[in-house]
C-alpha cells in the first residue's frame, strides 16, 4: 500500500495553538514554513560537514590528511558545500542556535537575524530566491514564549528532512494549515495543494524523464518534486529535467522556491496570473502537470486581447466568466510542445459542462483530437475540498510518429477509478501502487507500441472519437467502460445542503405569509 503522507496533525496543531491570538489563522503558515525551510537548510550542512569529516578521516578518500589546518580549510571552505548543494550555515543562523535560544528574551531578534543571514547565501546563490526569508518575527504579536515555543515544537524529528527525506514537508504544512483554517484562507475557490498519490499517478502516466516540465499553477511544487522522485526511481538524471512554473500568490511561490531550492533542480518560476498574464509566452513544455483552481468564476476573460494566441477561436465563444477551467484547457495545450503531453486535474463538472463558453472547448478538442485519456477519480482524494475530480491527458503525439507511442487519432481511452483508492485516515483516500500501477499501466499499454491493451468492462475502454460525438460530447468515463453513467455537477454534498436547506427555509416563510393571508381572508367573512 501507497504509504499515507507523514502524519503530524497533532503537532501542526500545537503549533497553531503557540501562534493563536498574536497571527491571524490564514498567516500560521508564514510563521511556520520558513522556520522549517531554516531548519532543513542547518540539517542539510551538518549532514555534509559530517560527510566531510568522514571522509578527511579515511585513509581511502582523496580527502584523507592528518594536516589539522587542511582539515580546518576544507571544513570552512564555501565552495565545498555549494559543490553538494548546501551552504555554510554560520553558527548563528543554524537549527541548533535558535533551539538553544529559545527560552531568551530576544529570541524573536534571533531568529530575523538567522533570516538574514540565510537570504544573503540565497541571494548570492540565486536572485530569483530573494525575499525567502523576510524579518517578520521582531514586527509579529508573537510573544518570546511563544516564538520560542514554536521551535521546540518544530525540533520533532517528523519535521526533519534528514528522517523523512522523501517527504513533501513544506507542501504537508501548507496543505493542513489552509485545509484546517480554509474560511480564513478563503481557499473556497478551489485553490489546495494537490495530495501526493494524485501527483504520484499523473507523473507515473505522463513518465516526465527528460525535458521541459511546466506547471502554470504550481503551487507548492508539488508536481514538481513528484516528478523528480519518478526520475530518481526510474534511474534517470536530474539535470536532464527544466522546470518552468507560474503562481499567482507571492506566499506560494515562496513556498515553491523553497522546495526547489532544497533540491538543486533547474528552475525558472514567475509571479502571476498564468490566465491573464502568462509569463512564458514562447514556452513550449514536453510536459505540463497541474492542479489549476477548480471552477474559478469572474476571472474576467474580457481582460484577455482579442488575438490571444492560446484560444482555439473567438473569444467570446471560447471562453466563460462562469467558470475557467477551460481556459486552462487551452493554456495547457498552447505550450505543449509538437510532441508533448498534458496531464491535468480538472472538477468532474468539465467533463459534462453545458455552457456554450465550455462546450465549445470541448467540443474542439474532441473533434480535433486532442484528447488522449480520461481518468475519474474517487472521492475524498483532497483533503481541502468535496469536489469530485477527474484527470484529463491532452498530447501532441498521437500520430505514432515519435516510434514510442502508436497512431491512436481516432480514439480516447477512458479509465474509471472511482472505485479504487484506500482510506488513510476517516477523511482522506490514497490510491496504492498497485492502483497506481494498474491506471497507468492501462494507459501505457493502450499508447505504446508494442504493447497488449483489452478492454476492461467497468474500468477501461478505448472509445472511438464517432462514438463520444454521438453522447453529445460527455466525457464521463461511466458512459463508455460500462458501470451506470453518473451525471456530476462537480458541487460537493456540503454545498447542495446548504443550498437545500436556504430553499426550504424561503419556502416555509412563503408557507407562513400565505396561511396568514388565508387566514386573514377566513377573518373577513
Amino acid at each position: 500500500m501507497a504509504k499515507a503522507d507523514i502524519d503530524f496533525e497533532k503537532e501542526l496543531w500545537d503549533a497553531a495553538n503557540e501562534l493563536r491570538g498574536a497571527v491571524s489563522e490564514n498567516n500560521y503558515k508564514n510563521y511556520i514554513l520558513p522556520l522549517v525551510f531554516l531548519k532543513h537548510l542547518s540539517e542539510r550542512y551538518e549532514v555534509v560537514r559530517d560527510e566531510l569529516k568522514k571522509q578527511l578521516n579515511d585513509p581511502n578518500s582523496e580527502y584523507y590528511t592528518t594536516d589539522k589546518d587542511e582539515i580546518n580549510y576544507v571544513l570552512e571552505d564555501r565552495d565545498e558545500y555549494r559543490s553538494r548543494n548546501t551552504f555554510k550555515i554560520p553558527e548563528t543562523a543554524s537549527w541548533q542556535y535558535l533551539k538553544d535560544n529559545a527560552e531568551q528574551d530576544d529570541i524573536k531578534v534571533k531568529v530575523d537575524d538567522a533570516f538574514d543571514v540565510i537570504q544573503e547565501l540565497l541571494t548570492g546563490y540565486n536572485s530569483q530566491l530573494n525575499n525567502l526569508l523576510p524579518r517578520i518575527f521582531v514586527r509579529s504579536e508573537l510573544s518570546p514564549k511563544q516564538t520560542g515555543g514554536i521551535i521546540n515544537l518544530l525540533s520533532h524529528p517528523k519535521f526533519s528532512e534528514k528522517e523523512n527525506p522523501e517527504s513533501d514537508i513544506l507542501g504537508r504544512i501548507y496543505e493542513y494549515y489552509i485545509g484546517r483554517f480554509a474560511m480564513a484562507e478563503g481557499s473556497g475557490a478551489g485553490q489546495f495543494f494537490t495530495p501526493g498519490s494524485i501527483v504520484r499517478l499523473l507523473v507515473e502516466m505522463l513518465e516526465p524523464y527528460k525535458g521541459r516540465i511546466f506547471d502554470p499553477a504550481c503551487g507548492s511544487g508539488g508536481m514538481f518534486i513528484q516528478s523528480l522522485k519518478f526520475i530518481r526511481e526510474h534511474g534517470g538524471n536530474k539535470k536532464d529535467i527544466a522546470i518552468y512554473g507560474q503562481e499567482m500568490t507571492a506566499q506560494t511561490l515562496r513556498l515553491c522556491l523553497m522546495n526547489l531550492m532544497l533540491r538543486d533542480l533547474s528552475f525558472d518560476i514567475k509571479l502571476g496570473n498564468s490566465l491573464l498574464d502568462d509569463k512564458f509566452p514562447d514556452l513550449k513544455a514536453d510536459y505540463v502537470i497541474a492542479n489549476p483552481p477548480f471552477n474559478v468564476s469572474n476571472w474576467h476573460p474580457e481582460d484577455l486581447p482579442d488575438g490571444d494566441p492560446r484560444l482555439f477561436g473567438p473569444k467570446e465563444e471560447f471562453t466563460t466568466d462562469g467558470s475557467a477551467n477551460y481556459m486552462w484547457m487551452q493554456t495547457f495545450w498552447h505550450h505543449l510542445s509538437d510532441t508533448g503531453t498534458a496531464g491535468i486535474v480538472m472538477a468532474n463538472g468539465a467533463m459534462t459542462s453545458n455552457n456554450k463558453g465550455e462546450k465549445n472547448v470541448r467540443q474542439h478538442m474532441v473533434d480535433k483530437s486532442m484528447i488522449d485519456a480520461i481518468v475519474r477519480l474517487p472521492d475524498r482524494l483532497f483533503l481541502t475540498t468535496g469536489i469530485p475530480a477527474c484527470l484529463f491527458i491532452l498530447s501532441k503525439n498521437r500520430n505514432g510518429k515519435d516510434g514510442t507511442h502508436r497512431e491512436r487519432n481516432n480514439e480516447i481511452l477512458f479509465l474509471d477509478a472511482s472505485k479504487m483508492g484506500t482510506m488513510a485516515s476517516r477523511k482522506l483516500r490514497v490510491f496504492t501502487e498497485e492502483d497506481i500501477s494498474k491506471i497507468a499501466g492501462a494507459y501505457h499499454n493502450w499508447r505504446t507500441v508494442g504493447e497488449t491493451y483489452e478492454d476492461i468492462e467497468g474500468f477501461c475502454r478505448a472509445v472511438t472519437i464517432a462514438d463520444v460525438q454521438k453522447q453529445d460530447y460527455k466525457l464521463t468515463p461511466g458512459i463508455y467502460v460500462g458501470t451506470e453513467a453518473e451525471e456530476d455537477d462537480g458541487i460537493p454534498f456540503e454545498e447542495k445542503m446548504e443550498s437545500l436547506k436556504a430553499q426550504l427555509l424561503e419556502q416555509f416563510e412563503k408557507g407562513e405569509e400565505l396561511q396568514e393571508r388565508i387566514l386573514l381572508n377566513f377573518e373577513k367573512f
